[in-house]
């Protein structure tokens, strides 16, 4: 498997050109595309139809050129909310599985997977658990590679609206916006049944966004009004790659975990120069305190704390590598231990040294 990584500035949630260059050039083959995760300015609440718009857009341009039934294929992967220094753009991932030539090494390998629909009684629940730890199983098969070589699961989970809480009376809340944490929860703890890092038998109903201390290392989930579904995308590292670009991770314990930043980008065996993208979890603490100290992030009425929490880690982040174009989403339910979250690196190999 060749792998192969586009990251590409955008200057509003429709704005193609700089992918419509990189086809035009030859050199992204849209056949190729696998995934593509995006960052749009949005408020990344419920009513944040920027990640529909991106995705309506994407589509649109890629079905006369692919079929739509290749199109569909894809994993979209929309996360509203630049705030601060966050600058607007979207991933692209490719994946060649024939004619490849040369010799292998350690680089990535990634798998993707679309969950069935979810009723709106499901979201939120032990069943939406159960699909989505059958479904990463299932990418994790697709990229060839076991659990220990994972580094980041990115996932698109479907929320609950006044709408949709009116086809059934069971639903997890009557809360919106309470429902994204509930689906974006849920989906982690899926993520953490299928790599082994909760126990099976060990996770009840009562747990989901409850017991913070059951979570995944490497699940990234972000929730949307935009599918009903779950899109799953997993990333790791395999010795059988063909690809120029390898994944390392870390785990920020809180906002302000710089250290985590730098071992991540050690564990993808990079540098600040080679880093193609970061993506990463942000998260207020629930505790209403970061190294001691209070913060006010969700007493605040007027700016939702998942945005502020985007600002604070993407001011991290883009400081220590030099760059405000990175992936960061609120809401780290299950996705880390409270108030930190997943960081993930995705680096370019040096080129081979010739003989």
């Amino acid at each position: 498997m060749k792998v192969d990584v586009f990251k590409i500035p955008q200057a509003a949630p429709d704005d193609l050109s700089g992918l419509i260059n990189l086809v035009a050039q030859g050199v992204i083959d849209p056949k190729t595309i696998v995934a593509i995760m995006g960052k749009t300015e949005g408020n990344g609440c419920v009513n944040d139809f920027t990640r529909g718009f991106a995705v309506a857009t994407l589509k649109g341009y890629l079905q006369p050129l692919i079929t739509p039934a290749l199109a569909d294929q894809i994993v979209y992967v929309m996360s509203g909310g630049t705030e601060g220094v966050l600058s607007p753009h979207m991933t692209v991932f490719t994946r060649q599985l024939e004619n490849l030539e040369g010799s292998t090494q350690l680089g990535l390998t990634l798998g993707v997977y679309h969950t069935r629909d979810f009723l709106v009684d499901e979201i939120g629940t032990l069943t939406m658990v159960n699909v989505v730890a059958d479904g990463v199983r299932r990418a994790i098969s697709a990229a060839h590679i076991s659990p220990q070589d994972v580094h980041f699961v990115q996932i698109k989970c479907p929320l609950l609206t006044a709408s949709r809480n009116a086809q059934s009376n069971n639903t997890i809340t009557q809360d919106s916006y309470k429902s994204m944490a509930y689906s974006r929860g849920a989906s982690a703890l899926g993520v953490a049944l299928a790599l082994g890092e909760i126990p099976p038998g060990k996770l009840t109903a009562a747990d989901i966004c409850t017991n913070y201390d059951l979570y995944s290392s490497v699940a990234s989930t972000s929730a949307g009004v935009e599918l009903k579904n779950c899109e799953i995308l997993v990333l790791g590292n395999s010795p059988n790659s063909h690809s120029n670009y390898r994944i390392g991770h870390s785990v920020m314990a809180h906002a302000l975990d710089i250290d985590a930043v730098t071992r991540a980008i050690e564990s993808a065996q990079g540098s600040t120069d080679s880093i193609v993208n970061v993506l990463a979890k942000a998260e207020a603490s629930p505790s209403g305190d970061i190294l001691g100290r209070r913060h006010t992030m969700l007493d605040d009425s007027d700016i939702n704390h998942t945005r502020m929490a985007r600002a604070v880690v993407g001011a991290v982040v883009a400081a220590a590598v030099q760059d405000p174009m990175v992936y960061i989403s609120g809401g780290s339910e299950h996705q880390g231990p409270p108030g930190g979250g997943p960081i993930a690196m995705i680096s370019e190999l040096p080129p081979p040294l010739q003989n």
